[in-house]
């Protein structure tokens, strides 16, 4: 690294060590899931009991913070006059539901051979330290900024980005923002989203009574159960499938499948799945939960839309993907949730035209939500600055690339995902994903990503923005 600014850099981030992480404990202790909106409080307590306890830690760090009704916060290296250009980093404090399968307290951060594990630590707890502790260096440092830098925190990235809405109606936009909520080096792209529910008529005198799974619409399911008025030996074995007995003579079906995140579904095993498979094979269904179990059957098939008749790829992007996400009762009626991920070569109105054929008679499409794919060109100044420098600090030769997962980048004029995590780093036994169970991150790699984020920050305001 031959810039003379890295010595301070390498320096400050090598004597943070020990604070950096205890603050992502201390942030990933808060459990921040989608909630009840209250006074002041719009997506529940835990988004808002984590966006103050990471206000509090910048305010120990020294730098100035605001909270923008609960909706969203940030730190920043002073005030921003009016009108004035600056630049920002965004992150979000709100976290998937816990799931199943942990080892140990999903909200306790483990350190172990190096890696950090708990909810959040990857996604997005622990980038969201890494942008404040990248603040205090230009402060601590008087580093004379052309561009103010603003470090956003956001309480509803899971669900449904209200808080960046927000933000959006009632205050200016940054003139480039990155946020580190996705893979080094730099995400210029992010697939189209199609979200929706598969809605069941109300079962009168049918053979299922409750069915229950998932934890996230975009994350698959690893747990699922289905209890029925029938008894274990009228159903048929199937891989990854158990029996136990139930009340007044029903069974409960258990699917053990395997977790991951609806953009990469690619090695997961969706457990509604399993048990829709069960049920199917069995033979056991009233016709009108048949046929809607059909429907099931075939979008939980394949991850990448054929058999629904709508896969798809391009230039540009990955190839689509499609999940169920999460399934209840509600009503008398069954609700499937579903999350597709899409390139240029499709739109939402095809997909819906496909969605509602493969539901035929059988259900219902409720609830469907789209996103058109975003795209910023990679030769743009900022988005070179990002890849040269992540190139010089760590010696490779990356280029940028598009993802199917989906960001705060694409509600911003002028923005990019940029890390901090490493799709060539394989995961360790007990480590999960982000989303999954027993998530982790390498400790050592976000520390590089700190230091990774400082030069840039830097680099930023050399560039006219």
């Amino acid at each position: 690294m031959n810039d003379s600014r890295w010595a301070s850099i390498d320096a400050f981030a090598e004597q943070n060590r020990d604070n950096i992480l205890r603050d992502i404990t201390r942030l990933v202790a808060v459990p921040s899931v989608e909630g009840t909106p209250e006074p002041g409080a719009p997506f529940g307590r835990g988004p808002k009991a984590a966006l103050d306890k990471a206000l509090e830690i910048a305010a120990e760090l020294g730098l100035d913070t605001h909270d923008a009704d609960g909706y969203i916060g940030w730190a920043e290296t002073g005030p921003i006059a009016d009108g004035q250009k600056y630049l920002a980093t965004i992150t979000h404090t709100d976290v998937v539901p816990e799931g199943n399968g942990w080892d140990a307290d999903p909200y306790t951060v483990r350190v172990r051979d190096g890696w950090l594990l708990g909810r959040g630590v990857a996604d997005d707890k622990g980038p969201s330290i890494l942008c404040l502790y990248a603040l205090k260096y230009l402060k601590d440092n008087g580093v004379a900024l052309k561009y103010p830098v603003r470090a956003l925190l956001g309480t509803n990235e899971e669900t449904h980005m209200h808080d960046v809405e927000y933000y959006e109606e009632h205050f200016p936009m940054p003139a480039f923002c990155f946020t580190p909520d996705a893979e080094f080096p730099v995400c210029n792209g992010e697939k189209g989203g199609f979200s929706g529910e598969l809605v069941s008529p109300v079962f009168a005198g049918g053979v299922i009574v409750d069915f229950v799974g998932g934890v996230a619409r975009n994350a698959v399911p690893d747990r699922a159960a289905c209890t029925v008025r029938v008894p274990a030996s009228a159903l048929k074995p199937t891989e990854g499938v158990t029996f136990e007995a139930g009340e007044a003579g029903a069974t409960v079906i258990r699917g053990w499948g395997k977790s991951g995140h609806a953009a990469m579904p690619e090695g997961t095993v969706n457990a509604i799945g399993l048990i829709v498979r069960c049920l199917l094979e069995s033979g056991v269904c009233t016709p009108a939960e048949t046929a809607y179990l059909e429907v099931l059957r075939t979008l939980h098939a394949s991850t990448d839309g054929s058999a629904l008749g709508i896969a798809a790829a391009d230039e540009v992007f990955t190839p689509l993907t499609i999940i169920g996400g999460t399934i209840k009762m509600d009503g008398g009626r069954l609700r499937q949730s579903f999350d597709c991920r899409y390139p240029t070569s499709t739109n939402g109105e095809t997909l819906t035209a496909a969605m509602k054929a493969a539901c035929g008679t059988a259900a219902a499409l409720e609830k469907v939500e789209v996103k058109v794919p975003f795209y910023i060109a990679a030769d743009s100044p900022a988005i070179q600055t990002l890849i040269t420098t992540y190139n010089e600090v760590t010696g490779e030769n990356k280029t940028p690339f598009t993802m199917g997962g989906g960001t705060y980048a694409r509600h911003f004029p002028y923005a990019v995902s940029f890390g901090p995590e490493h799709t060539d780093i394989a995961l360790p036994d007990f480590a999960g994903p982000m989303h999954g169970a027993n998530e982790g991150t390498p400790f050592e790699k976000l520390i590089e990503a700190l230091k990774i984020y400082i030069l840039a920050l830097l680099r930023l305001q050399e560039i006219e923005l």
